[in-house]
């Protein structure tokens, strides 16, 4: 008999980067399962590209900020495909804002989805990432949650407490060969960025830009393939920066 495929789950999988993190997984031979919690028509999109490039996979719609809607989805994943054995913790909003002007209801919120969703995704994934040979957890940060930026102080509040979480989570999962990373993708082309920079804040951002570009979608994906792969077996507790040299 065929060996049985690898499953990921891949939160926030509906558009940007997810999508082609996703796409990329499925060109690796994985089944990918695509989570998303309102656009169903990008869903259907997202996973007719992973179709697209001959792999297979199907739509999981939970809001990872409910721990009872992930606990159902990840149980329902587990049941239906016997394994979870790759877990990319993607899903994230901004709700931009200076602290003064920060509502408490938008922080908590941000942290809700971006922080909260990744913990919830994670718990409930790893008892099967622990029966699995080649267990594998990439959470998506940003730069921002390594330098900050002025008016998304939730946001990168956010995205920093992924970076703790992973270098803890990677020590108590090395035992079982579990690998745990993280990826801080930089200005990167998607739909979030297209609302939140434009104009001049967007042409002045690029200049401070080394490689003089904005990133793509499958710039991120491309790192998260390697982190997820056979090669990256030795690489855990790691912060691997996608900016074009942004932040060095």
């Amino acid at each position: 008999m065929p060996e049985a495929k690898r499953v990921a789950l891949v939160t926030g999988a509906s558009r940007g980067i997810g999508r082609a993190i996703a796409t990329a997984l499925a060109e690796d031979g994985l089944f990918v399962v695509l989570n998303y919690t309102a656009n169903e028509a990008a869903a259907h999109e997202a996973l007719a590209a992973v179709k697209s490039v001959g792999g297979d996979g199907v739509l999981s719609k939970f809001d990872v900020s409910n721990s009872d809607q992930v606990d159902a989805a990840v149980k329902q994943i587990a049941t239906e495909h016997g394994r979870i054995d790759v877990l990319i913790n993607n899903a994230g909003i901004a709700i931009d804002g200076l602290l003064l002007r920060t509502k408490k209801e938008d922080w908590a919120r941000t942290l809700d989805v971006n922080l909260s969703g990744a913990f919830h995704c994670t718990k409930a994934c790893s008892r099967y990432l622990l029966k699995s040979e080649t267990g594998r957890i990439v959470n998506i940060s940003s730069v921002v949650g390594e330098q900050g930026n002025a008016g998304q102080v939730s946001y990168s509040a956010a995205k920093a407490g992924l970076i703790g979480m992973t270098r803890t989570l990677a020590r108590e999962l090395a035992s079982r060969a579990v690998t745990v990373n993280c990826v801080t993708p930089g200005f990167i082309e998607t739909d979030m960025t297209n609302k939140h920079v434009q104009g001049e804040v967007r042409e002045a951002l690029i200049k401070q830009i080394p490689l003089g570009r904005i990133g793509s979608a499958k710039d991120v994906a491309e790192a998260v393939r390697f982190l997820v792969s056979p090669r990256a077996s030795y690489v855990t507790g790691q912060v691997l920066r996608v900016n074009g040299g942004l932040l060095m």
